[in-house]
């Protein structure tokens, strides 16, 4: 029984250090050691992806006008009653 604890022990001291040294453990680390910072390249790109979304919410409320006006218009055109003459025939002797 104690030699199986020992080799145990012994193959399982390469697997941690392999753990520790992956990017995993480097990440694991990183955010149990402290505050994670966000770069300020990324900020910045935060940032600019909010505007953007915004004004993609912008556009697509004037499409959605643009087409409102668009269907009361066609509505309009379709309901017009048939052209009339403004003047009565003329008399002709």
């Amino acid at each position: 029984m104690w030699l199986g604890l020992i080799i145990l022990v012994a193959l399982m001291i390469p697997v941690v250090g392999i753990l520790v040294d992956s990017p995993i453990g480097r990440a694991l680390a990183n955010r149990l050691g402290g505050e994670v910072q966000t770069p300020p390249d990324l900020a910045a790109l935060v940032r600019k992806v909010d505007l953007l979304e915004g004004d993609v919410d912008d556009l697509s409320r004037a499409v959605e006008l643009l087409r409102e006006e668009n269907q009361f218009l066609q509505r309009l055109l379709e309901d017009q009653p048939p052209a009339r003459p403004t003047l009565p025939p003329a008399d002709i002797p």
